[in-house]
């Protein structure tokens, strides 16, 4: 099937660079018309000196316009209600219509979790878990009066998997599936999907994480079409798909079947059960958390507790 975004408006957060940027090429590419929002700030969230700093998400709306697509600048903060439902009131002003959420925006704030400052841990939660729920509450009136609607949360593998030095960024990112995990139950009646992706890409947020061969493959255009995949008509809901250097993967948190141990259940028990309750061969995801608790009740029930 062709990926057709003709008459719809797209959103993308942090976009006048990176990731961001080439999500809203790729939307503007396919016909969409598309909110730049770029608060142009420094990696680490801090203000950026140069008195032209929305230069680089001007840039992006420029290169969308000559090429005879349409685009419209915002330069709100996604830490602020205030300039979220702006950039919402901006949209629909320009538009009348909102149709797809990317939230991309993000900073790093990297130290040991032993060194690193409380305001660092919270300014990174701020942006990438705080900013995601602002932006798509703002966004959420109008999807539902519309009943359709997709958002993309963007997740990574320091928050699926870890990473040294980033717990706060590992934290947010996690806690960004916890809320995909919830708001795909709550707002699947309203048409509305929502997803999460893991890039993985050179950007500004890597380019001195990774070393130059790497990097030379990572292009932020190669993970574009997963975003466009879960923006579709016929996207999924609650799914994490990871992408990077031309390859795309599904991921999921899974659980074993485990083994019922009794009421009465020692450490001792569990200790020397291990291999048997551990075994990920026949592990599964949960759709949702109320599975899980059935599981155990079934078993209880089963073994004529």
């Amino acid at each position: 099937m062709s990926y057709d975004f003709t008459g719809q408006v797209a959103i993308v957060t942090g976009s006048g660079g990176g990731l961001g940027r080439a999500h809203a090429l790729a939307f503007a590419a396919r016909g969409a018309m598309v909110v730049i929002n770029d608060l142009g700030g420094t990696r680490d969230g801090g203000k950026n000196s140069d008195s032209t700093s929305l230069t680089a998400a001007e840039k992006v709306v420029k290169e969308i316009t000559d090429l005879g697509g349409r685009a419209i600048l915002n330069g709100g903060n996604v830490t602020s209600e205030f300039d979220m439902k702006a950039m919402v009131d901006q949209t629909m002003s320009a538009f009348g219509r909102i149709d797809i959420l990317v939230n991309n925006a993000g900073i790093l704030r990297d130290k040991t979790f032993s060194k690193m400052e409380l305001v660092d841990f919270q300014a990174v939660m701020d942006v990438h878990l705080k900013g995601s729920v602002i932006a798509t509450r703002a966004v959420l009136p109008v999807m539902q009066t519309q009943e359709y609607g997709r958002i993309v949360m963007t997740t990574s593998s320091s928050g699926l998997y870890g990473n040294f030095g980033q717990s706060n960024y590992g934290a947010a990112k996690l806690g960004l599936i916890g809320l995909t995990n919830t708001l795909k139950l709550e707002l699947f009646k309203y048409g509305i999907r929502v997803n999460v992706l893991a890039p993985v890409a050179a950007t500004r947020m890597t380019d001195d994480l990774m070393p130059p061969q790497m990097l030379e493959l990572l292009t932020p255009e190669s993970v574009s079409p997963a975003v466009l995949y879960l923006c579709g008509k016929d996207a999924p809901t609650g799914e994490i798909i990871t992408a990077g250097a031309g390859t795309f993967a599904r991921a999921q948190i899974m659980e074993s079947e485990g083994l019922f141990l009794g009421l009465d259940a020692t450490p001792e028990m569990i200790a020397e059960s291990w291999n048997s309750l551990s075994d990920m061969t026949t592990a599964k995801p949960y759709q949702q958390g109320s599975d899980q608790g059935q599981k155990f009740i079934t078993n209880a029930f089963e073994n004529k507790v």
